[in-house]
């Protein structure tokens, strides 16, 4: 997929986004599981006190990183 088709499908979503956003915007994935992308700096993102925001640029940077790629795949091996 293209960044365009993510700007386009995360166009509803504020600038910057929350950890429930983001979860959200990835599937659905669990809190331990986006605290843990945060903490492995996986995704770009400012933690200011104990809430992560993420600049939603940041967040399709990850969707098209290599990371997510195999993850996804990963997850759908399990299955």
């Amino acid at each position: 997929m293209k960044r365009s088709y993510y700007e386009q499908r995360f166009a509803d979503y504020p600038d910057l986004v929350t950890l429930p956003q983001f979860r959200e915007m990835l599937g659905g994935i669990g809190d331990g599981t986006a605290r843990k992308l945060m903490r492995e700096n996986r995704v770009k993102h400012y933690c200011i006190r104990a809430t992560y925001l993420i600049p939603k640029p940041w967040v399709i940077d990850y969707i098209l990183s290599e990371h997510y790629a195999e993850y996804k795949e990963k997850l759908k091996a399990q299955v």
